[in-house]
């Protein structure tokens, strides 16, 4: 009685990992029934009731350590239980197979929930790492509208190579996006290196090209710091965006980045730069002469700044996804719905499966484009 109520105990308690017991983590009960139900009726030269120790290995990979021990002191009961209406099923060797296989049970279940522990504290620290890396932006920036979207490659990915950033500064809302050439860790550090940077120099500089050239010396200062076999392959392609509210423009600076999309009216404008900028950390091999571009941005109009993720991402057919189309069929849309759309038909047209971590930032400026004169 005793064990009956343990089990009702233990069903009707959450997951010890989030969510309601569901049949997986019921299977290891589930079986035990099972070898029950079919030891009794079939002839004793089959012996179903030698499978028994498979029900406590079997919890061992889902439930804790005392539900796993319960679950063996049963299934002995069982066996014992067997053996004293039928002498021949080899009941001693059986049972102890069962206290054998329970104990080891016990003890794969302990290990196993230190390592998901691990895993956890792991994780949270890397959500840690990732807020300090890529913080919660604000939705407003002296009247204009700004959301992000990020997207990880890999399902257990919390922070990779790719990066974005807005500040209010005394020269204008000020953005940044890139994205970092290479993988793992030092792809991260030299991410951070470049943010870190750009929430100073942003405050400081006056101009886009003082701001670049400060991220261009924090680079190259990190891939000296942190030197690798790909030192060549670890730069980083950028854009800087300045508006200057009531200004009625948008100045760029790209440097080797995908151009940004810019919604007006219901045209689909890609601001491609007048000459080419370099890459962050190439500067020192292609020259540093920097372009900036200023490009009209009105009441109503809307610009979407994006890693190559997003044009990057593959159908099964092989195709890439078509942004700038898939812009014009949008129309006008809130920053975070537009974001929210080409979240979901990114997805979709991947078929579930990014090759490339995404990132993407909407600004907006506010206004009715309609009432907007000489536009």
């Amino acid at each position: 009685m005793r064990f009956v109520i343990s089990f009702r105990r233990l069903l009707s308690r959450r997951h010890p990992y989030g969510g309601r017991w569901g049949v997986a983590q019921l299977s290891p009960v589930i079986l035990t029934i099972l070898i029950t139900a079919l030891a009794w009726p079939t002839p004793r030269e089959i012996a179903f009731s030698r499978l028994l120790p498979a029900a406590p290995a079997l919890a061992a990979a889902m439930w804790t350590v005392l539900p796993t021990i319960l679950l063996g002191a049963v299934c002995l009961l069982i066996m014992i239980s067997l053996g004293l209406v039928y002498t021949d099923l080899g009941t001693p060797y059986t049972a102890a197979a069962i206290v054998a296989v329970t104990l080891a049970a016990a003890y794969a279940s302990h290990v196993r929930l230190q390592r998901e522990d691990t895993l956890i504290r792991v994780r949270l620290v890397a959500d840690a790492a990732q807020t300090v890396l890529l913080r919660p932006l604000p939705r407003r920036i002296q009247n204009i509208e700004i959301e992000s979207l990020y997207l990880a490659a890999q399902e257990q990915a919390r922070i990779g190579g790719d990066f974005y950033e807005a500040a209010d500064t005394p020269h204008g809302v000020r953005l940044l996006i890139g994205d970092v050439r290479g993988k793992g860790l030092p792809a991260v550090g030299a991410a951070a290196a470049v943010i870190s940077c750009f929430r100073e120099a942003a405050f400081d500089e006056p101009d886009l090209t003082g701001v670049i050239r400060r991220l261009e010396a924090s680079i190259t200062r990190y891939s000296a710091a942190v030197p690798a076999q790909d030192l060549l392959e670890r730069f980083a392609t950028t854009v800087l965006a300045e508006i200057q509210p009531g200004s009625g423009h948008v100045r760029l600076l790209n440097c080797g980045h995908p151009p940004p999309l810019l919604a007006h009216r219901a045209e689909i404008r890609v601001l491609e730069p007048t000459a080419p900028s370099p890459p962050l950390n190439l500067a020192s091999l292609i020259g540093d002469r920097y372009c900036v571009d200023t490009f009209a941005f009105v009441p109503g109009d809307q610009l979407l700044l994006y890693t190559d993720g997003v044009t990057e991402t593959r159908d099964r057919a092989g195709e890439f996804f078509p942004l700038p189309e898939w812009m014009r069929r949008q129309g006008p849309a809130p920053p975070r719905e537009l974001l929210d759309r080409l979240h979901r038909d990114l997805f979709d047209y991947s078929g579930g499966k990014l090759d490339d971590d995404i990132a993407a930032l909407t600004v907006r400026c506010p206004g009715d484009l309609a009432q907007t004169p000489g536009t």
